[in-house]
């Protein structure tokens, strides 16, 4: 039976919502897709690459989970092992799901595991147009069988849904590291890409475990807040993610696992660099999804809210036509703190000589889930930093759990944290020169933060918790 909207007369259907939601009463389904590419293509995530993937370590799988509530409330979650979600993908999948399956904006939430071994995907002129013909055709090609695909798995989820039940728990994983060190050469790059034990982390495992009749049958929604970059190999892999659902699948029959990625923008897991370390940290997370599975389940129930909005972020002033010429000629310019390369200075004047006003605000996706009193999802848009996870955690304390992802609907450039943006570094500066589908015209201004927790709490307030 699919998921589909409930009718009744107002008295009746508000008295028996509330009984059903009260005994954990919801609707269920989940489904997988494989979407490993069938043909060679170059691998996003690593800039030193110069050739096309060489062979599969792991399939590439995309998988959702669709929850309903006794009043109709729907939420899809599509997982993928993917770089990130370009806001084409999310746009174009948002349309037609809307239209085929009647799910509202605000029901559908894609999450990328930010492997670096899953194919490149570009979908703005600007980014196909670096590349060769070639690629640009194998990535063109991918994109269109990526967005059927997924639009089918949300198809197929809302088909599949079945009563259930729903629990909370969490437990901790440790792998994951803090990876800006500040350097102690005055002259050299403030912050320093290396392992900073006495950094900011958040090692929390969120788990949402979702049973049905059948004992066998289950899925484990699980997140963690750290790059999935431990593979550095030229294959098809999921990384330390891609393990951590295997071995929780392999050793509990029946089961289907989810992972939702958290805010680890500035996390890495260390060590790293081999599949054998890789398969290690999938067997850390998994080991530590086990321990929250028998921990103290909290029971979630209805009802379920959400909401999807966007915020305008706003970017420190761009550079002129004159000062990126100027910059190219190497002559002195005042734009030291963008740490400019020359490829994205040349990025930057191409757009201004066709005629392009670079960009001075982006629009933001802020999602949020309620989960009746027991549970709150927060996903947040791109590579989100630690600090907007233990901020939010913090100021949302209460009696519903707080869970905060990143890597959702809208994965454009990293999303520095005002503290961050003060320090300096790779991720809330240089990384711009990196970001081709959205081209970014400096480092974000340092209302950033308090725009987006701002949101955050608009959304939250405006979510019924009966």
């Amino acid at each position: 039976m699919a998921c589909g909207f409930l009718f009744a007369a107002p008295g009746d259907f508000l008295s028996r919502a509330r009984a059903a939601d009260e005994a954990g009463d919801w609707r269920a389904g989940v489904a997988v897709a494989v979407i490993t590419p069938a043909k060679s293509m170059m691998l996003a995530g690593f800039g030193s690459r110069t050739k096309p993937s060489e062979g599969t370590a792991t399939e590439l799988h995309a998988k959702a989970l669709a929850l309903q509530d006794s009043r109709g409330t729907r939420l899809v979650i599509v997982t993928t092992d993917l770089i990130g979600i370009p806001r084409p993908l999310r746009d174009r999948v948002e349309a037609r799901v809307t239209k085929r399956f009647r799910l509202p904006p605000a029901s559908l939430l894609l999450n990328a595991s930010h492997t670096h071994c899953g194919p490149e995907l570009r979908m703005t002129k600007t980014a196909l147009e670096e590349l060769s013909e070639e690629r640009q055709t194998l990535t063109i090609e991918y994109c269109r069988r990526l967005e059927n695909a997924l639009v089918k798995l949300v198809g197929d989820v809302l088909a599949d849904c079945t009563p259930a039940r729903l629990s909370y728990s969490h437990a901790r994983a440790g792998f994951a590291m803090n990876r800006r060190l500040k350097n102690p050469d005055p002259d050299g790059e403030p912050y320093l890409n290396h392992p900073n034990p006495d950094g900011p982390v958040d090692h929390d495992v969120p788990v949402l475990q979702v049973t049905w009749k059948d004992p066998a049958h289950r899925a484990i929604l699980f997140g963690y807040a750290c790059h999935n970059t431990t593979l550095y190999v030229n294959q098809y892999a999921g990384d330390y993610a891609g393990y951590a659902q295997s071995f929780l699948e392999r050793d509990h029959k029946g089961t289907t696992a989810l992972f939702l990625n958290g805010c680890g923008g500035d996390q890495n897991g260390f060590p790293r660099g081999t599949i054998e370390l890789s398969r290690r940290h999938g067997r850390t997370l998994a080991t530590a999804v086990e321990a929250a599975m028998q921990n103290r389940q909290v029971t979630v129930r209805g009802p379920l809210s959400v909401a999807l909005e966007h915020v305008q972020i706003e970017y420190q002033a761009p550079p002129t036509r004159a000062q990126l010429e100027d910059y190219l000629a190497g002559k002195p310019t005042p734009f030291k703190s963008y740490e400019l390369t020359r490829t994205h200075a040349t990025r930057l004047l191409r757009l201004i000589n066709r005629g392009e006003k670079l960009r001075t605000t982006y629009k933001y996706p802020v999602q949020a889930v309620r989960f009746g009193q027991q549970l709150v999802l927060v996903a947040l848009a791109g590579e989100t930093v630690v600090d907007y996870s233990l901020r939010l955690k913090r100021e949302l304390r209460g009696r519903a759990a707080v869970w905060v992802s990143g890597y959702n609907n809208d994965v454009f450039g990293y999303v520095p944290s005002r503290r961050l943006l003060e320090e300096g570094g790779y991720e809330p500066r240089r990384s711009m020169n990196y970001m081709t589908g959205v081209v970014q015209p400096g480092p974000f201004a340092p209302s950033i933060e308090e725009r987006i927790i701002g949101r955050v709490h608009r959304l939250l307030k405006s979510l019924p918790t009966e």
